[in-house]
């Protein structure tokens, strides 16, 4: 399975710093918990990565809604 493979599941997300100046990704599905610390620097590099992939995205879904 690659990042293409769709799946039926529901997660939650949330994001925020915590108490040590860190930044938290936490993901909940399926009575699972992973809690995610970056440094502030990789969590801005993570956000421009997100930021492009989002901007990526909108150009194909752009294109498919031409055909």
């Amino acid at each position: 399975m690659g990042i293409d493979t769709e799946r039926d599941i529901e997660a939650n997300l949330q994001i925020g710093p915590t108490d040590t100046g860190m930044v938290r990704l936490f993901i909940e599905a399926n009575g699972m918990e992973i809690p995610m610390d970056f440094e502030p620097g990789e969590a801005i590099e993570i956000a421009e990565e997100i930021r492009a992939a989002a901007m990526a995205a909108e150009k194909v879904g752009k294109k498919s809604k031409r055909r």
